[in-house]
């Protein structure tokens, strides 16, 4: 998911919201399901997991439109948050292979991978969407979006977040 073309059509297609929706759905399911031996079969757990994932799509979505079209616009910018949330949204799709995550020993390899791809996919969307010419600035976009959603996301599951002892 790193061709260019694909954000470039979901941008333009306000009704791919639902499946970028979907991609995200079963991106968080698949990285509360590679977890689960972490989690001792606790689906409070994987369940919290699905849903801070979910979440955290959605802010860093908004934080990504923010710092991108009102703090560190191009002239070419020319984005609106539908469009973020819908190539975002696409940008999720290799963490569907962190239900891999079940496989003994694997776990932490195949979650470290998939963020690095999903990162990676994270910066084509960006740069597409917010008609950027140089990557470095998506990649700036992403990084500081990412640090606040991952900020949030572990604020939730520190006060929050079922034990998993």
């Amino acid at each position: 998911m790193l061709q260019p073309a694909a954000y470039e059509d979901v941008e333009a297609d306000p009704s791919s919201l639902w499946q970028s929706a979907l991609t995200v759905l079963l991106s968080s399911l698949a990285a509360g399901i590679g977890i689960v031996r972490f989690a001792h079969g606790n689906w409070t757990a994987i369940g919290f997991v699905v849903t801070v994932a979910f979440m955290a799509w959605m802010l860093w979505s908004l934080v990504t439109y923010q710092i991108g079209a009102r703090i560190l616009p191009t002239p070419q910018t020319d984005v609106t948050f539908g469009q973020l949330l819908r190539t975002i949204g696409l940008a999720s799709a290799p963490g569907v292979f962190r239900v891999a995550g079940l496989i003994p020993r694997y776990t932490t390899a195949v979650f470290a991978v998939t963020s690095i791809w999903m990162l990676a996919a994270m910066v084509v969307a960006v740069r597409q969407a917010l008609d950027y010419q140089s990557t470095t600035r998506a990649f700036a976009v992403c990084a500081l979006g990412w640090i606040l959603a991952l900020s949030f996301a572990i604020g939730l599951g520190i006060f929050f977040g079922p034990q998993l002892s």
